[in-house]
């Protein structure tokens, strides 16, 4: 038979009673959890750390070529769906794949905005237009997503932002509505 869970939000974990089979520890991640797990380590090790030096120093083309280095190992695809070149694997197995990738911050920062604030709002809120457009080239590194945020009256806050985009009547461009800097 198989098991359902309710989705928790907001606050409500804190409330909530977690039984022994809501909880994940890591001597259940499987086989293929630990490979891929294993292969971000490498990478990480092999790739990164020997020019962590050079990332603090905010240098980009290396953080675009690690980038298309994770893309062919498939660390970029993990939460896409398979239908447009993801892997579409769980939550764990990404989790797993971040915490070893977060053995380097700088990077470890890069490659969770390309995977988590660039390309999962596609995955999960993307026309279908959109997503063979751009998921395909995001999963491999052709492409690299970010998240423009901070506008001086606003920070960090999403929901302060006043700056909008409108596209042009010829739908190739967007005029950007917002302070001049």
């Amino acid at each position: 038979m198989a098991q359902t869970q309710a989705l928790t939000v907001g606050g409500q974990f804190l409330a909530s009673t977690a039984g022994p089979d809501d909880v994940y520890v890591r001597e259940e991640l499987t086989d293929e959890q630990r490979l891929f797990g294993q292969t971000a380590a490498e990478f990480v090790r092999k790739e990164v750390l020997p020019v962590v030096e050079r990332l603090y120093k905010h240098d980009w083309d290396l953080t675009r070529q690690l980038l298309r280095k994770a893309g062919e190992l498939d660390l970029l695809r993990l939460e896409i769906p398979p239908e447009y070149g993801g892997l579409g694997l769980d939550l764990i197995s990404a989790s797993y794949v971040g915490e070893q990738i977060a053995v380097n911050p700088s990077f470890g920062g890069s490659i969770g905005a390309h995977t988590s604030i660039g390309t999962l709002p596609l995955v999960y809120f993307g026309t279908e237009e959109q997503k063979q457009r751009y998921l395909p080239r995001l999963s491999n590194g052709d492409l690299i997503a970010a998240y423009a945020l901070t506008e001086p009256q606003s920070g960090s806050d999403a929901l302060a932002a006043k700056t909008t985009a409108t596209l042009t009547p010829d739908g190739r461009h967007y005029v950007l509505n917002g302070q001049k800097m």
